[in-house]
């Protein structure tokens, strides 16, 4: 379909008063065009931040953002006054960005923010709609994120055990000061935006925190928010970001959360149901992936936890959450594209040993999205078996070369060792 042809369906969709979200849903499934802001009006109505009925909008956002203001009046403002002034309660004083300590749960987000940085130069560069009562208020008195970053640069590496078990170095380059994008006093970066906003979530939710990864969930969302041209969405981004992260934190916070890993509802259910889709799909390959004891924890657990945000460009992960958001079963379509993601680089992944197959999962090629996600669209349609003897005695008969094959391999490995 033409790209103008899409434009003018999507805007025809958007310009009813009373949105039909079923029909939204379907046009978003196949991909938003980029331009005219309608990928951030779309993702508000997914994500449930904008009701269906347009009349409501305007009680709605001066309802919400009225509200995100109050909180950082309440949780930034307030608190970083009292951190600078030595007056801070013990409410507060357990943790916070500006917090020197080398415990803080905050230099995981610095580590985080800085991996960020370095990937997407856009959130290096000014807002155009800095929040004034942060960097110009009258009675301002405390002290900035990045006045603190480039007042003390970190400087931390450190052995973690991740939740696969397995330990790493974790000791990312480090982003010197004068490699900040040079900025005024009454300026602020849009990674200063994302992080007020994640530290609010985190104080709103005690029981989950910050969890590394958080940043690699609201890029996205916050790059297509600041790149709508309509001023009035621009300059209430941070509102508008926050609880829209929130509504998709709602319905992905599981993954976050360790203890519900081996739970119907946590991260180890989702990497199962790849394995049992790519079993049904690619016998084949789903063994060779067995004998080679590649374990999901090794690769799958990043591309379902961060909903495939490191795994791709980012014009790329966009489009594939315009599919996610619209799935009618949310994110039921994620191990559809997940399993695909094997399937198409099939012949790679059989061919190689298990550091090359390693590295193919956990440093996954450049290929069109659009090739990986037609695959999980044919994976998600229902299959349709006619019994056939002879094509079944055919397949046995592959099945069963591949695992001699296999043996082979086994056998010649073991005598050459």
């Amino acid at each position: 379909m033409a790209f103008k042809q899409r434009v003018s369906e999507f805007k025809s969709a958007l310009s009813v008063q009373q949105i039909d979200l079923k029909h939204l849903k379907r046009l978003c499934f196949s991909g938003i065009p980029d331009g005219s802001g309608i990928r951030s009006i779309c993702w508000k109505l997914l994500l449930g931040y904008l009701p269906p009925q347009k009349d409501l909008w305007p009680e709605t956002l001066k309802r919400q953002r009225s509200t995100y203001k109050q909180f950082v009046e309440e949780i930034i403002i307030e608190q970083c006054r009292g951190t600078k002034s030595g007056k801070e309660s013990k409410e507060f004083d357990v943790d916070h960005p500006l917090n020197p300590n080398p415990d803080s749960q905050w230099l995981a987000f610095f580590k985080d923010n800085e991996e960020v940085m370095s990937r997407y130069f856009f959130f290096q560069i000014a807002t155009k709609y800095p929040n004034k009562k942060v960097t110009t208020g009258d009675d301002r008195d405390f002290e900035t994120l990045r006045e603190r970053v480039l007042r003390t640069h970190l400087e931390a590496s450190h052995v973690n055990t991740n939740r696969s078990g397995l330990k790493n170095l974790s000791a990312p380059r480090k982003i010197a000061p004068e490699e900040y994008f040079v900025l005024g006093d009454s300026q602020e970066a849009h990674w200063e935006v994302v992080e007020r906003i994640l530290y609010i979530y985190a104080k709103l939710n005690p029981g989950l925190g910050y969890v590394q990864g958080m940043n690699e969930i609201i890029g996205p969302l916050y790059y297509v928010f600041s790149s709508d041209p309509n001023t009035e969405w621009q300059e209430n981004v941070e509102a508008d970001v926050f609880f829209c992260f929130t509504s998709l934190m709602s319905e992905i916070r599981d993954n976050f959360i360790k203890s519900l890993d081996d739970s119907a509802c946590g991260i180890g259910n989702m990497m199962k149901s790849v394995r049992t889709l790519l079993r049904e799909r690619d016998l084949m390959l789903f063994t060779y992936l067995e004998e080679q004891q590649m374990r999901p924890q090794f690769y799958s657990f990043r591309w379902l936890t961060l909903l495939l945000s490191q795994e791709f460009a980012l014009p790329d992960v966009i489009r594939v959450w315009d599919s996610l958001f619209a799935d009618e079963k949310r994110f039921d379509f994620l191990i559809y594209v997940c399993c695909a993601m094997h399937t198409v680089i099939r012949d790679q992944l059989l061919a190689g040993d298990f550091a090359t197959t390693m590295k193919l999962l956990q440093n996954y090629p450049d290929i069109d999205i659009h090739i990986i996600l037609s695959r999980a669209i044919e994976l998600k349609r229902p299959r349709v078996v006619v019994p056939n003897p002879h094509r079944d005695r055919r397949r046995d008969d592959r099945q069963q070369l591949f695992h001699d094959h296999l043996c082979h391999r086994q056998i010649q490995k073991l005598t050459t060792d």
